[in-house]
C-alpha cells in the first residue's frame, strides 16, 4: 500500500509536493546522464573534433564535419600530407571541405593511368593504418592487416620469429606509414615491410594517397622556406605569380627562370627530394658507371652488396629509382648529391641537366597528353579549364571524396566502434587480465561471505566479554585510509613469499572491520526464538549458520558481496604494489597501463568498458536488496 492514499492524491498541496519531488530526482538524474553521455561521445573523439563538448557528436549529423574526421583519418593523422596531396592551403584537418564540382571524366582517367602504370607500394601510403596522436587506436585496415597476419601466424610469437619483428603482444601490433618524400624517409627492406606492401597492393586506389614530388617541393620546401605568402616569394625570386596555384616543379632545371628559382630547384633535387622521385636522362649513364666503378673498384665488391651478377661494370644499366634499396639506394643518392673519391679526390656528381623529377603527377600529364593530344581537346572533352598542361593535378581529392561521402554509414559506424574494439582486443582478449579480475572477484566475494557472516555470527550469537572492544577496534580500522597499510602488507606479503600471487590480492582484504559491524547489527535483529527452535531440533551450529542465518540474510550478504566486489574489481594501487608481473595483472592496472599510452578516446572507452561489469552486478544485488526493505515494511 503507499504512504500517501488515493484521496489524498488529489489534494493541490500534495500534488505540487509529488510534482516537486519528480521535478528534483529528474534534474538529478539528467546531472548524472549527461556526463555519462559526454563520456559516450567522447569515446569516438580524435583530435579534429577533441574540442567538442556535445552529446551527440557532430560527425554523426553533420557530413563536413563527417568528411574532415574520415580525412583525418585517411592520411593517418599527418597533416602535411593531405597538404601535398591535394596542393590546397588548408593548415589542418578542421579547415577541409569536400570539393565543390569534381571533374568525374577526369578521376576516370587518373584511375585507367594506374590501371596502366601500377606503381610499387613506397610510392603510395595506405589509408586508415596508423595514428600519431590517438596512441592505441586500431584503424580499420590496420585491424584487417593484423586479422590476415593472427590467420596465418595465430601467435604473436610465431609472427615474431617469422617476420622478425618484436611485439609484446596483438594489441601491441602496428605499422609504419612512412611518406617517401623527403631524403630522410628511407625505404625499410625486411619479412614484415615485405608483408605490409603486399597486403597494401591489395587495396583499391581509392584507399591510397600517392606521394607527388610537386606538392612536395611548393608545400613542404618553398611555403616552409619563404612563408604562405606569394607576395613574398615573388619579392625574394623577381617573380609575378597571382598564387602558389602557378608555382610548380619544373620537369627540368628552368634556364629561363630566375636566380633564385633554379638554386631551389637544385637544392630541391640534389639535396631533399627522396630519390626514389629522381630519373637520369641515359646520357649520364657512361658517367654513373664510372662513379660506380671509382667507389667500388671491382665488380664482386658491387655484385656482394647489390645481390646482382655482373661481369663488368659496362653491363650496369640506369639504375630504376623506385625499386631501389639498400646498398643501390645508397649509391644513387650519393650520385645525384656528390661523391669524392677518397684515393684521388675527383668528385662525381650528376649533371644539373641530367637530373629530372618523376612523380605520378608528371606520368599523368603524359598520359593525358597521349590520349588527348591537345589541351583544347582535353578541356571540351572532360568539361574542365585548365590553361597549361603543368597546372593539371591528379584528382585524388575528389576521388577520396567520393569514396569517403559514398560509405557515410560503415565509416560513422567505425568511428563510433574502433575505439571498444581496440580495447576489447587489449583487455578482453589478452593475456591473463580477464581471467585474473575473475578469479581475483570470485575469490574476494567468496572470502568475503564466509569469513565476515562467520566472525559477525561468532560475536552476534556467543557474544564474548570483548564484543564491543572488538567492535570498537573494528570501526577504528575504518579510520585508517587503505594507502597506509599498504607498505607494510606489501612488506608481510614478501616476507611470506605470496607477492605475484593470487594469495597476495586476496588476503589483505579478506576481512573486513565494516562488514562485520554491519552483519552483527543484523544478526543481532533475527529472532532468537529461531534459534532456540533449531536447538531443540537438533540442528547444530553449522547447520544453524548456514540453513537459518545465511539465508535469512540474503539482503545484507548482498550488501557485503556488492562491497567486496567493487573493492577487489576497482583495486588498482594495491593489486600493482603486490603483483608487479604482467602475467598476474588484473583489469585495473592494465587499464591503467593502457591509458597511460592511449588517446582521449581510448581513455573513454576503456572507461565505459571497465563500468560494465560494476553496473551488472550492482543489478543483480539490487533486486535482493530491495527485497529485504521493501518486503519487510508491506507485511
Amino acid at each position: 500500500m503507499g504512504i500517501i492514499s488515493t484521496v489524498g492524491r488529489n489534494s493541490f498541496k500534495v500534488r505540487m509536493l509529488l510534482w516537486g519531488i519528480g521535478t528534483v530526482l529528474l534534474l538529478g538524474a539528467a546531472t548524472m546522464i549527461y556526463p555519462f553521455g559526454l563520456m559516450i561521445a567522447g569515446s569516438s573523439k580524435t583530435p579534429v573534433d577533441a574540442a567538442e563538448n556535445r552529446l551527440i557528436p557532430s560527425f554523426l549529423t553533420d557530413d563536413e564535419a563527417y568528411y574532415r574526421k574520415v580525412m583525418e583519418a585517411f592520411f593517418n593523422e599527418r597533416e602535411i600530407q593531405f597538404r601535398q596531396t591535394y596542393r590546397i592551403d588548408a593548415d589542418t584537418f578542421a579547415q577541409l571541405s569536400p570539393p565543390e564540382s569534381p571533374s568525374s571524366g577526369l578521376v576516370a582517367d587518373w584511375l585507367e593511368f594506374l590501371r596502366r602504370n601500377p606503381y610499387p607500394p613506397r610510392c603510395y601510403t595506405p589509408a586508415f593504418c596508423s595514428v600519431r596522436t590517438s596512441n592505441r587506436t586500431q584503424p580499420l585496415l590496420l585491424r584487417k592487416f593484423k586479422r590476415q597476419l593472427q590467420e596465418k601466424y595465430r601467435s604473436v610469437e610465431a609472427l615474431n620469429r617469422e617476420l622478425q619483428t618484436s611485439f609484446r603482444s596483438w594489441d601491441e601490433f602496428s605499422v609504419q606509414t612512412p611518406v617517401f618524400d623527403l631524403r630522410t624517409s628511407v625505404p625499410e627492406r625486411n619479412r614484415f615491410r615485405a608483408a605490409f606492401e603486399a597486403f597494401s597492393e591489395t587495396l583499391p586506389p581509392e584507399l591510397r594517397s600517392y606521394t607527388l614530388p610537386e606538392g612536395c617541393y611548393v608545400k613542404s620546401y618553398l611555403q616552409m622556406l619563404y612563408t604562405d605568402s606569394i607576395a613574398a616569394y615573388n619579392r625574394t625570386h623577381g617573380t609575378a605569380y597571382a598564387s602558389w596555384d602557378q608555382v610548380g616543379l619544373p620537369v627540368a632545371c628552368p634556364e629561363r627562370g630566375t636566380g633564385p628559382e633554379r638554386r631551389d630547384w637544385e637544392t630541391f633535387m640534389r639535396e631533399l627530394l627522396n630519390p626514389i622521385w629522381i630519373r637520369l636522362a641515359p646520357a649520364e649513364l657512361p658517367a654513373y658507371r664510372r662513379y660506380l666503378e671509382a667507389r667500388h673498384g671491382r665488380i664482386g665488391a658491387l655484385n656482394s652488396l647489390y645481390g646482382s651478377n655482373y661481369r663488368e661494370f659496362s653491363e650496369l644499366p640506369l639504375p630504376e629509382p623506385a625499386t631501389l634499396g639498400g646498398a643501390a639506394l645508397t649509391d644513387y643518392t650519393e650520385y645525384i648529391q656528390g661523391w669524392s673519391s677518397p684515393a684521388g679526390g675527383i668528385r662525381h656528381r650528376a649533371a644539373l641537366s641530367s637530373l629530372q623529377p618523376d612523380g605520378p603527377e608528371f606520368g599523368f600529364r603524359r598520359f593525358l597528353r597521349r590520349k588527348y593530344g591537345t589541351l583544347e581537346a582535353l578541356n571540351r572533352q572532360l568539361d574542365t579549364h585548365f590553361s597549361d598542361w603543368s597546372r593539371i593535378w591528379p584528382p585524388q581529392r575528389e576521388l577520396h571524396a567520393g569514396h569517403v561521402m559514398a560509405h557515410k554509414t560503415g565509416y560513422r559506424r567505425e568511428f563510433a566502434v574502433r575505439n571498444f574494439i581496440a580495447v576489447a582486443e587489449s583487455v578482453i582478449l589478452q593475456d591473463r587480465v580477464m581471467f585474473n579480475t575473475f578469479l581475483y572477484c570470485a575469490l574476494a566475494v567468496l572470502g568475503a561471505l564466509i569469513v565476515n557472516p562467520a566472525a559477525a555470527y561468532a560475536l552476534s550469537r556467543f557474544r564474548p566479554p570483548s564484543t564491543y572492544r572488538l567492535l570498537l577496534f573494528m570501526m577504528v580500522t575504518m579510520a585508517f585510509p587503505p594507502m597506509v597499510t599498504q607498505i607494510p602488507s606489501f612488506l608481510m606479503l614478501r616476507e611470506f613469499g605470496l607477492l605475484n600471487s593470487y594469495a597476495a590480492l586476496i588476503l589483505p582484504g579478506l576481512a573486513n572491520g565494516y562488514s562485520i559491524f554491519l552483519l552483527k547489527g543484523f544478526f543481532d535483529s533475527l529472532p532468537k526464538e529461531l534459534y532456540e527452535s533449531a536447538m531443540l531440533d537438533g540442528a547444530g551450529e553449522v547447520r544453524i549458520f548456514f540453513q537459518f542465518t545465511m539465508s535469512l540474510s540474503k539482503p545484507i550478504l548482498a550488501v557485503t558481496a556488492l562491497g567486496a566486489f567493487t573493492g577487489a574489481y576497482g583495486n588498482f594501487m594495491m593489486a600493482l604494489l603486490v603483483c608487479q608481473d604482467r602475467k598476474m595483472w588484473t583489469l585495473m592496472p592494465w587499464l591503467y597501463q593502457l591509458q597511460m599510452n592511449s588517446g582521449p578516446g581510448i581513455v573513454f572507452a576503456s572507461l565505459l568498458v571497465a563500468a560494465i561489469p560494476t553496473f551488472l552486478v550492482f543489478l543483480c544485488c539490487q533486486n535482493v536488496i530491495m527485497r529485504g526493505i521493501v518486503v519487510p515494511v508491506e507485511k
